[in-house]
């Protein structure tokens, strides 16, 4: 049995980095569902099903838990896996499985707080005065969901969100444009949240996996000394304490690595290899 890491494309590879990272000895499965990507776009019940089927791949291959390593597919398709299909998946294949998101873990990072937390509302419902800036980048669809400005505002009163949606950048990156062309596309989206706000957050979440491969580019682009989220290290840090409560799955204890493709299998793109590290081949799904 496996990790499964899931993601529209190689943006995941920034969370199965750090994963791998910090359980070396574990098996792991990542499956990047690039004859579909990006998913930024797409309406939410192709999300749903695009994710569903992705996750059916990764148990069938294998994985008992699966990481869903992208933003969209965590806000839009996530729950709705959890309470109608899993407990379903779970029968079929009749070993323990489930299916986690990255959306939790980045709130938890944001706000310094658990899950669980819910912010005491003070008398007559009225809300403190926000006193610090959040700013999330992220796709079209995340923003749309508004999750990030729900579920913090759930825990932090005196935290305000502003999600910049930022289109076409994760397929930017799945393509490995150039490095030059990213910091301008990157450069305009900081720019637009900084004139919505009327000055610059205090700190950012980059809200989609694909843009860890640049967030060098953000942090330029953002003032010195702004708090970046980085989503990698909160996942990892949240699955630690979850395989904890959970020793009921079966991981591997082998080191493996397997990665898989819906698209075209082969190299990955030069962007991805110097993220990487080293040159990265996918395989057919």
């Amino acid at each position: 049995m496996a990790i499964g890491v899931f993601d529209s494309g190689v943006g995941g590879l920034t969370v199965h980095r750090e994963l791998t990272r910090r359980f070396p000895g574990r098996d792991f499965i990542y499956l990047a569902d690039q004859a579909n990507a990006p998913y930024g776009g797409r309406g939410g019940e192709d999300i749903v099903e695009l994710t569903r089927a992705g996750c059916e791949r990764l148990f069938e291959a294998g994985a008992s838990l699966v990481v869903l390593a992208c933003n969209t597919a965590s806000a839009i398709a996530l729950r709705r896996l959890q309470q109608t299909w899993v407990p379903e998946a779970r029968a079929r294949h009749g070993r323990p499985i489930n299916v986690l998101g990255i959306i939790v873990p980045t709130i938890e990072a944001a706000t310094g707080l658990p899950w669980t937390h819910e912010a005491e509302r003070t008398a007559g419902g009225e809300k403190k005065q926000a006193i610090e800036v959040t700013g999330v980048f992220c796709t079209a669809a995340t923003a749309m969901s508004r999750v990030y400005e729900i579920e913090i505002d759930k825990r932090r009163e005196d935290l305000a969100v502003f999600s910049e949606p930022c289109p076409g950048l994760a397929g930017l990156i799945e393509l490995g444009a150039p490095a030059e062309e990213l910091k301008v596309v990157v450069n305009d989206h900081v720019d637009a949240l900084r004139r919505r706000i009327g000055r610059h957050p205090d700190k950012a979440i980059l809200g989609c996996t694909h843009y860890e491969i640049v967030a060098g580019l953000f942090a330029a682009a953002l003032p010195e000394g702004t708090l970046v989220i980085h989503q990698p290290t909160a996942v990892a840090d949240a699955l630690d304490r979850y395989f904890q409560r959970h020793p009921e799955y079966a991981l591997g204890g082998s080191g493996r690595r397997d990665f898989l493709t819906t698209g075209r299998p082969g190299p990955q793109s030069e962007l991805v290899s110097r993220f990487w590290g080293a040159p990265l081949s996918f395989a057919a799904a």
